[in-house]
């Protein structure tokens, strides 16, 4: 995977989040999940490192607080 760009954790409340899983469903199915609790810029794919076990995923959360 890229590295992490510094503009997507600028500033307190943004993250990036890396899932590792077995499969693409497994890592789509967490992604969701974060989704329901949080805005997301959501990943549309998986990656796999050769060598490695497994899948990886990418994305992006926004947990500051939405202005009122």
């Amino acid at each position: 995977m890229k590295p992490i760009n510094d503009r997507h954790v600028a500033e307190p409340g943004l993250a990036v989040v890396e899932i590792a899983t077995a499969d693409d469903e497994t890592a789509f199915a967490i992604q969701e999940l974060v989704a329901t609790r949080w805005a997301i810029a959501p990943a549309n794919r998986t990656t796999h490192e050769p060598g490695e076990p497994g899948v990886r995923l990418r994305c992006y959360l926004d947990i500051r607080p939405v202005p009122r």
